[in-house]
């Protein structure tokens, strides 16, 4: 294994599996046949957009369009005329190319993620030098004539210049190429490389779906899956941060303590603010702050609907939903508190504020709206 294996890489959730080595994409077959069907019929674009929430399979679609293009050649007329169309993307784990691929071998794809500085530090984006190392990519790789695959993860990472060079690829692409962009917010890309890509749209996945690519994953499951799917809203990738961060029981605990209001119980409150100032707590502490916008944007959407969302993310959260926020002037109360909730953690933690201090705050703010 080389020095830059043991590196935690950009494009791979911690805890999962890379995309490269996931075969399988549950729940996401209508994206999978659009892609054929283009193929299929001689209209396979050079540019493809891969959109939806993250952590949805949208890499690992991307990989496995890689793995299928790199593995399956053109179509010719023979003595018995053409071979029949592929109907599936599957390639044989066994498959020369599929090896390549697992070993990050393969000559035909060259995989754009952020890279690291000369200090040895992760970007926070894709720059222009991560881009035009795909010139040399092309130039090496030209002469066998075979096809070439980029995929770049995430697109959304790209900095302006990074993005304008990639644009001048798409408007040139060199023959037989397929570039292959990955994004969670395609409003951020520029709308000239919007333009010349067709787009594949992955969307939530079902609660079995998510079971099913969890299990994949070889992460324990919890017992209480209905709980995480409401939690996770589709993404396998919220859901393992949820499973390996505790985020089960953060949100259980948040929900007690909500449930305790208007009197508010401050030895749970208190508990929940220490945990947040822990050392090394600092992914515990990003995940609250997000738990508690889910929570409060739940009792809005309760009072809003006159009902709770279905199903419950965490045990008594129906009964302390309706009862908090019974109907439509309570649940824009609920919403006002969430945007300044959002807003007050956002500036804290740029400010270096205290996280247990930040917490207690909003859980007082909480109670106050409780109290109304």
């Amino acid at each position: 294994m080389s020095a830059d294996d043991e590196l935690p890489r950009a494009d791979q959730a911690e805890g999962a599996p890379h995309p490269r080595e996931t075969l399988r994409l549950i729940g996401q077959d209508s994206a999978e046949r659009d892609f054929l069907t283009a193929y299929n019929s001689d209209r396979l674009h050079h540019g493809w957009l891969l959109t939806g929430p993250q952590g949805v399979g949208k890499a690992t679609l991307a990989w496995r369009i890689a793995r299928f293009l790199l593995a399956t050649p053109p179509a010719e007329e023979g003595l018995f005329g053409a071979p029949p169309p592929p109907e599936t993307l599957d390639i044989d784990p066994d498959h020369p190319v599929s090896h390549r691929m697992q070993a990050l071998a393969e000559p035909g794809l060259a995989p754009i993620t952020r890279s690291y500085d000369d200090k040895g530090k992760l970007r926070s984006q894709i720059v222009v030098d991560d881009i035009r190392k795909l010139n040399r990519f092309f130039g090496l790789s030209a002469t066998d004539g075979g096809r070439r695959v980029v995929i770049v993860d995430a697109a959304d990472d790209m900095n302006v210049s990074a993005a304008n060079a990639l644009l001048k690829m798409l408007e040139e692409p060199p023959a037989r190429t397929t570039i292959l962009l990955i994004s969670h917010q395609p409003s951020r890309l520029l709308p000239t490389i919007r333009s010349r890509c067709r787009t594949l749209r992955l969307g939530p996945l079902s609660a079995p779906d998510m079971e099913a690519a969890l299990a994949q994953s070889g992460v324990e499951l919890p017992r209480n899956m209905d709980n995480l799917a409401a939690l996770a809203g589709g993404s396998v990738g919220a859901a393992l941060r949820l499973i390996n961060l505790g985020g089960l029981k953060i949100y259980a605990e948040l929900v007690q303590i909500l449930d305790s209001m208007p009197r508010l119980d401050r030895q749970r409150a208190m508990a929940l603010a220490e945990a947040a100032a822990q050392r090394g707590a600092a992914e515990r502490f990003e995940l609250l702050l997000s738990l508690t916008e889910m929570a409060l944007a739940r009792l809005a959407r309760t009072g809003a609907t006159g009902a709770p969302p279905a199903p419950e993310a965490a045990p008594q959260e129906a009964a302390m939903l309706s009862r908090l926020s019974p109907d439509p002037r309570k649940a824009r109360a609920w919403a006002d508190l969430a945007a300044e909730v959002t807003a007050r953690a956002r500036h804290g933690q740029a400010v270096n504020l205290d996280p247990a201090a930040l917490v207690l705050d909003t859980v007082f703010k909480m109670q106050e709206t409780a109290s109304r």
